[in-house]
């Protein structure tokens, strides 16, 4: 297994760990949001944008490795 493999492996991973964690902060921000301390809807509706900004790096490192890897890229 070549190195850019590993590495779209991670992005992979990554990517679909950043989407979980953006349902979970969502539901935590939102509908959940009366059940929960203040502190707990600050910090996840911080976690929101992290994880969304962590869909995007992942997705963006995705596509290089696929590229590199002369995989096609859609």
């Amino acid at each position: 297994m070549s190195d850019y493999e590993k590495w779209l492996f991670t992005a992979s991973s990554t990517l679909g760990l950043s989407v979980l964690g953006l349902m979970v902060t969502i539901l935590l921000a939102y509908p959940l949001a009366g059940a929960l301390a203040l502190s707990a809807q600050i910090a996840a509706h911080i976690g929101t944008l992290v994880f969304a900004v962590g869909i995007k790096v992942a997705y963006v490192a995705r596509l290089v490795f696929l590229s590199r890897l002369g995989r096609p890229v859609h």
